[in-house]
């Protein structure tokens, strides 16, 4: 049996969105049970040149969104990048997974051979719909939650690697 496109990327960003999600929310607890100023933890970073942990949550929903979006052939939508608080950070990863879900398995099957071509920081970029996915998407995706994760756990809140990868 052969995996689709659609199995291959609108789950697997489900998953990740909703554990970032649930990581997020324990965040936040810890904040307010610490007496943290949750802009302390929202703009931490693991090195002073790498961007904060706000950030690192609206690249990863930008990745997701313009994934979906560009091996569907659909509008991308834009977010601000203006959030603040937990709670803005996590209504954007709520949007983004009900735009991921929005999209029919249909629009995003048969995208492997389709060409994308992007721009990043001057850079241009040419893929297959599948490298695409398999090479850019998703690792990036998985780079910017795990590296979500690990500011907060450095920070003290009480993750483990069940709160990163979800139940199975």
């Amino acid at each position: 049996m052969s995996l689709s496109m659609y199995q291959a990327s609108v789950p697997v960003f489900v998953r990740a969105l909703d554990n970032l999600s649930n990581i997020l929310t324990k965040a936040a607890a810890h904040a307010e049970q610490q007496k943290i100023e949750p802009s302390v933890l929202l703009g931490s970073r693991l090195y002073p040149n790498m961007f904060p942990l706000s950030r690192q949550i609206q690249i990863a929903t930008d990745l997701v969104n313009g994934g979906v979006a560009r091996l569907a052939g659909i509008e991308r939508p834009v977010y601000e990048d203006n959030e603040t608080r937990f709670e803005e950070l996590l209504a954007r990863i709520q949007k983004t997974i009900e735009f991921a879900k929005s999209v029919a398995a249909e629009k995003i099957d048969g995208s492997e051979d389709k060409k994308i071509n992007l721009t990043i920081g001057g850079h241009e970029m040419n893929f297959d719909g599948q490298t695409y996915l398999l090479g850019f998407v998703i690792p990036n995706m998985y780079f910017h939650t795990a590296t979500t994760y690990a500011i907060l756990r450095h920070n003290g809140v009480e993750l483990g690697k069940r709160d990163f990868i979800g139940g199975i």
